[in-house]
């Protein structure tokens, strides 16, 4: 038996998760986290679709959440076997899995402070700081570019996606009864010409392609245009006198953007601000890009043997306590502030807007994907007012957003990417909301796909024959 269950990512961004069953065997392609309104986030506490104890293995393309979320909670529930991923994609999920069991912790103990003194049964947190670094000893870090038998009857290679360091496209060959599939899981995928990262590898041949679809529905400005925008608010800022909010991702973004600070210092006027790395996260997750430089591009390399460390700049000041991110608080004028959450779910930077966002003289740089049900999404759709531990606080800073820094390709890179593969082999489109898929399937059929699907939660594919089941 050859079979293809999608558990996540199936008309929505987060939570990706693929079953695949192999003879005698199944493993999970991803367990990732499933982001958004309160709604969707207390499906993470489901019981999970499958039997636990019946997978063998897990593959990962990356670190982020939305992909990786979940595995404290799969050991938890008695998964006790390999996780296999990149070298970097381990290194950086010591990091993120740790985070997140530590915001369940600190979650559930404000919740149970609540739900003490209404004398209600008390909660626990779906998994712990110590969960996620236990489920660590299951990591079977791999290189990209070699084949691994991981069970009988399967063999992946890991190819680099240039979304986030360590990030893959997964090549997966699945052989029982005389029948072998070959399977590739684009992962999320990199923007073509992003800084620090090569350009997702091109792959030739496959059977049957799982392909994000996040920005399906457009195209990101050039890469010019998008740091000339920087530039222009960065000056607008300064001739405001106030301080500029950066929302950002930990993994990936924020590395990014001091990659852009170091690459533009002098152009941009960067001398003339303070800089704040406010998330103790993405200093550690700094760090780890600085340690796989076998990992960048060449114009990276070129950069960090010229500059040195891509990443620091004269004026970059971490704040890696809680007293150093309040002391932020403090400054009115001249500070650049880049903090989590990069959709500000959670983390610093809802601090720094309750102490900001209603002045009129601060702005909000938007440079990430903003999920529905997040705040981030609240501002980038113009919310006047925001809510803020139960306070209501105007927005009056100014707010813009840099779609082109996306780590995401766009419309026109996913349709590059899936063309190098020959034959047009049939197609899934996953990890995209709805609005972004279909614009792209349209896309998609013109090239002349034969078999496009766009899978519901819980679709089963037979890969023997090809056919929904």
């Amino acid at each position: 038996m050859l079979q293809l269950q999608f558990l996540g990512a199936a008309q929505e961004v987060t939570g990706s998760c693929y079953l695949l069953q192999v003879g005698d065997y199944s493993l999970l392609v991803e367990c990732g986290l499933i982001q958004g309104t309160p709604e969707d986030e207390a499906r993470n506490i489901h019981p999970f679709p499958f039997d636990v104890g019946s997978i063998d293995a897990v593959v990962l393309t990356h670190s982020h959440l939305d992909h990786s979320g979940r595995l404290p909670l799969l050991a938890k529930a008695g998964f006790d076997g390999p996780i296999f991923t990149h070298h970097a994609s381990a290194d950086l999920c010591k990091i993120l899995l740790k985070d997140s069991g530590y915001l369940n912790e600190r979650e559930v103990e404000w919740q149970n402070r609540k739900r003490q003194r209404k004398h209600l049964p008390l909660l626990e947190p779906f998994y712990t700081m110590a969960d996620a670094e236990a489920v660590m000893e299951q990591f079977v870090p791999l290189d990209y570019k070699v084949e691994t038998e991981i069970l009988p009857g399967v063999k992946i290679r890991l190819n680099d996606a240039g979304h986030i360091l360590g990030s893959s496209i997964v090549e997966m060959w699945l052989s029982d009864k005389g029948v072998t599939r070959k399977l590739v899981f684009s992962g999320d995928l990199g923007h073509r010409g992003a800084p620090i990262l090569h350009d997702p590898a091109v792959i030739k041949q496959a059977d049957l392609v799982l392909m994000e679809s996040t920005y399906g529905d457009r195209d990101h400005r050039p890469w010019n245009e998008t740091w000339d925008e920087l530039e222009q608010v960065l000056l607008n800022a300064r001739h405001d006198k106030g301080i500029v909010m950066i929302p950002s991702f930990a993994v990936g973004r924020t590395q990014e953007l001091l990659y852009a600070f170091n690459l533009n210092y002098e152009k941009w006027q960067l001398d003339k601000w303070t800089i704040f790395l406010d998330s103790p996260m993405a200093i550690e997750a700094t760090e780890v890009y600085s340690h796989h430089r076998e990992l960048y591009d060449p114009e990276t390399r070129d950069l960090q043997q010229h500059n040195g460390n891509p990443f620091m700049l004269p004026n970059l000041h971490i704040s890696r306590s809680a007293d150093d991110s309040m002391a932020i608080n403090q400054i009115r004028s001249g500070a650049i502030v880049i903090a989590g959450s990069g959709m500000c779910s959670g983390g610093r930077i809802k601090h720094h807007f309750k102490h900001n966002i209603w002045r009129r003289n601060c702005h909000v740089l938007i440079v990430g994907f903003q999920a529905r049900g997040t705040l981030g999404r609240l501002l980038v759709d113009g919310a006047t007012q925001i809510n803020l531990w139960g306070e209501v606080v105007d927005v009056s800073a100014k707010i813009h957003t840099i779609g082109g820094f996306s780590a995401h390709a766009d419309r026109d890179g996913l349709l590059e990417w899936y063309g190098h593969i020959e034959g047009r082999p049939p197609l899934a489109l996953v990890h995209g909301e709805p609005q972004a898929i279909e614009p792209l399937a349209e896309q998609v059929r013109a090239l002349g796909v034969e078999r496009l699907i766009i899978p519901n939660f819980g679709d089963r594919l037979d890969l023997v024959h090809m056919k929904q089941i």
